[in-house]
């Protein structure tokens, strides 16, 4: 009896011990430390099961957002940047233009050459053909011409470039050449019939304008600033070829010439 109470004493005390055997001891200093509850269990000590991800932490998401919203910023940046850049490419370029036709407005009140009414070898049209021979153009009346009546119609056309009245200019200077197409002002007339009708935004009837001075008025002084203003017009309405090979023209015809100095710097940009 005392053997058998000795028994399931001893059996009593060694179960216990096989339990807490199995149990797997976890070392709290390995790794980078540990956390309760362990990967793999909920809050509230369920196993998540199924191998799945702890969750993300409130601080991670944040974080994430953040970077995220630094990576748009960044990026508005530069297209806010390219937007200025482009912005002031244009005011420059406006005011290039300003300038260009303030400084042509100075020396554009003398007479040029006298017209001759036979083309020049290798003129265009406003799209960029090469011109048909001009024909002669019939005077409005058959009065003799008198250069100071003439100047004097001139000079009040060109007043009104300067009071910056185009719409008249334009009139006024179509009329002169209607009245006196072979005058010796009629080439410069010709050239500013172009320019006000380009600051009006008229690009068709400036093409016209500057490309009849190379057609009609060969010899005069205009023609390679109208050629230069024509290969302008065309780049403007997108006929980029057309506008290349005015300027090639303009700078073997006139390799001397302000114009085609300005013509190697837009080849030299044009794609």
């Amino acid at each position: 009896m005392r053997k058998c109470l000795r028994t399931l004493t001893s059996l009593a005390l060694v179960l216990p011990l096989a339990a807490l055997a199995e149990v797997p001891v976890v070392d709290g200093s390995a790794g980078n430390g540990s956390s309760y509850p362990p990967v793999g269990y909920g809050t509230n000590g369920a196993y998540a099961g199924g191998g799945a991800a702890a969750p993300t932490s409130a601080q991670g998401e944040l974080f994430m957002q953040l970077q995220q919203m630094q990576e748009e910023i960044a990026q508005l940046r530069g297209m806010v940047e390219e937007q200025q850049n482009e912005i002031q490419r244009l005011k420059q370029e406006s005011q290039a233009r300003y300038q260009d036709i303030d400084s042509r407005l100075q020396a554009g009140g003398t007479a040029g050459a006298p017209a001759q009414n036979t083309p020049t070898e290798g003129a265009v049209n406003a799209n960029g053909t090469p011109a048909a021979p001009a024909q002669q153009a019939p005077a409005a009346s058959n009065e003799p011409a008198d250069p100071a009546k003439e100047k004097l119609y001139y000079d009040a056309a060109f007043d009104l470039i300067k009071a910056k009245d185009f719409d008249k200019a334009s009139q006024a200077f179509t009329a002169f050449l209607r009245k006196y197409p072979q005058s010796q002002y009629a080439g410069n007339a010709q050239y500013w019939l172009g320019e006000v009708n380009l600051a009006n935004g008229n690009l068709p009837e400036a093409g016209k304008a500057f490309a009849q001075v190379a057609a009609n008025y060969p010899s005069h002084a205009k023609v390679p600033d109208s050629l230069f203003k024509l290969a302008d017009v065309e780049q403007r309405m997108g006929n980029t070829d057309h506008a290349k090979g005015i300027l090639q023209q303009l700078i073997a015809q006139y390799p001397g010439s302000s114009a085609a100095q300005l013509a190697q710097r837009d080849l030299q940009r044009l794609p």
